[in-house]
């Protein structure tokens, strides 16, 4: 049980970091470069701050342990969803593959969050 709960938290804490602090501390610090990574994709600038706010409250969601199973399954699916979706713009748009293979890394390392969360939560 234990180890599960070491495996948990550093996977979820690179989570945390990756795509909950970098960004909001982009949008906060740096806001210039805030769309830096989607406005080459072809997409408009509101949708980085919009994409900064989700991924931050999908990491508040996933990383506090009080938070409701439901919520915390919606949250893993958006982020999921923003990794694989990163995955498919990089591919269609630019095809390079440091920048495809990226949000497929950080979704591998998500989805050793989900398998232990459901382990430590779950099966308690």
């Amino acid at each position: 049980m234990k180890k599960n709960k070491i495996i948990f938290w550093i996977a979820t804490i690179i989570i945390v970091l990756w795509e909950g602090v970098m960004p909001l501390s982009t949008l906060l610090f740096a806001p210039q470069y805030v769309n830096a990574g989607t406005k080459p994709l072809g997409y408009p600038d509101y949708f980085a701050q919009a994409l900064v706010i989700a991924k931050v409250l999908g990491v508040i969601a996933i990383s506090f342990p009080r938070i409701p199973g439901k919520l915390k399954e919606w949250a893993y699916a958006g982020l999921t969803f923003n990794l694989i979706f990163a995955f498919i713009s990089h591919a269609v748009v630019d095809q390079n593959i440091g920048f495809m293979l990226l949000p497929l890394v950080v979704l591998g390392i998500l989805a050793v969050s989900y398998v232990y969360n459901q382990k430590i939560y779950t099966h308690g």
